[in-house]
């Protein structure tokens, strides 16, 4: 699997745009070669960097394994076919919020799941029961680290 985040104004770095410093809105994201037993892709956004270990900024799951893309600033609300759910960051809001270190620059981890099934459940997973409701599914994985420093 590939995966390519449309967030980066220089290489490798995300661009203020999706970030607290800017808008704050979520990035396009696209992949290609999905295993093709995928019943479902699953996206995860994580700074390990963080003072706390693991921040979770997205959590993204039950997307079609025919959708190849998520368009620029999608909500539970828009730019998302019905199915596809969202779970809760650890800034405690469902969907989105972009990079915002308190200080240096910090690795952000994109990583994309192909799941062998949908997660039987609703919106609002956290990072622990998202890990947990993945983790006996998991096909394939795929990341790529976009870096920020706060302006």
């Amino acid at each position: 699997m590939k995966l390519k985040i449309i967030a980066n104004s220089e290489k490798d770095f995300f661009d203020p745009k999706f970030t607290c410093d800017g808008e704050d809105i979520s990035p396009a994201v696209q992949w290609s070669g999905i295993p093709k037993d995928a019943k479902s892709l699953a996206l995860f956004l994580v700074d390990p960097d963080a003072p706390s270990k693991d921040f979770v900024h997205w959590i993204v799951y039950n997307i079609p394994p025919n959708l190849n893309d998520l368009q620029e600033n999608v909500t539970t609300t828009r730019n998302l076919p019905d199915e596809v759910r969202m779970g809760t960051n650890d800034f405690g809001v469902v969907g989105y919020k972009g990079p915002c270190p308190p200080s240096g620059t910090h690795n952000y981890h994109f990583i994309l799941y192909a799941l062998d099934d949908h997660l039987a459940v609703d919106s609002g997973l956290n990072k622990t029961e998202f890990r947990n409701a993945i983790k006996e599914h998991i096909i394939s994985e795929t990341e790529i680290i976009l870096k920020y420093k706060k302006k």
